[in-house]
């Protein structure tokens, strides 16, 4: 089992590199770190059960409406890979199920 992010900023259309990112599962860190120059972390071992994934948005764009942005998501099937993707800005994000 593993777990990927890549955040993208979608003003610059750019990889946002150096966001601060910690994985959360029981309310215990499991991993921290920031995302590399193509804004991803890769290799990351949740758990089964409910996770945390917190990205430092403000730390990145210091100007942005959403200093902090949580994805809770479901770690059910302990066998597949577990890949959250941000696409960021100022004033808006999204995310999804990444493969």
């Amino acid at each position: 089992m593993s777990f990927s992010t890549h955040v993208l900023n979608a003003v610059t259309g750019l990889p946002a590199e150096g966001v601060r990112v910690r994985l959360e599962h029981d309310g215990s860190v499991l991993a921290e770190g920031r995302t590399d120059a193509d804004g991803r972390i890769t290799g990351w071992e949740p758990r089964t059960g409910v996770h945390r994934v917190v990205f430092d948005t403000g730390g990145y764009l210091p100007e942005t409406f959403y200093p902090e942005v949580v994805v809770t998501f479901t770690v059910a099937d302990p066998g597949r890979h577990h890949h959250v993707p941000l696409l960021l800005s100022p004033y808006a994000y999204s995310t999804y199920r990444g493969s």
